[in-house]
């Protein structure tokens, strides 16, 4: 009798342990993967998606619009094209000859 007790104890601990550690893995999987997130946006911040060369912000009536002068990309950010379309018909084709 005393010898299951003891293999129940040591089950029990083992699965204690065994916890402990899948919980330490986690953590550190979640911290490699925030890492590797930063790295990332730091990479690609202000870069353009097409030819990967450095994006310059123009303002355009309060709108910040991406555009690359390489490719001659221009890029929106979230919200930019609803912004844009609400400008009036005189703003918008503004906005067309500024990049041609």
């Amino acid at each position: 009798m005393p010898e299951k007790s003891l293999d129940k104890e040591e089950e029990y601990f083992a699965r204690i342990e065994f916890e402990r550690l899948r919980k330490l893995q986690e953590e550190r999987e979640k911290q490699i993967a925030e890492k590797e997130k930063e790295r990332l946006k730091e990479l690609h911040l202000m870069r353009c998606p097409k030819c990967g060369m450095q994006l310059s912000e123009i303002d355009y009536q309060g709108i910040k619009i991406d555009k690359c002068f390489h490719c001659e990309g221009v890029w929106l950010d979230a919200g930019e094209l609803e912004a844009l379309t609400a400008l009036k018909k005189p703003a918008l084709d503004g906005f067309f000859r500024i990049f041609k």
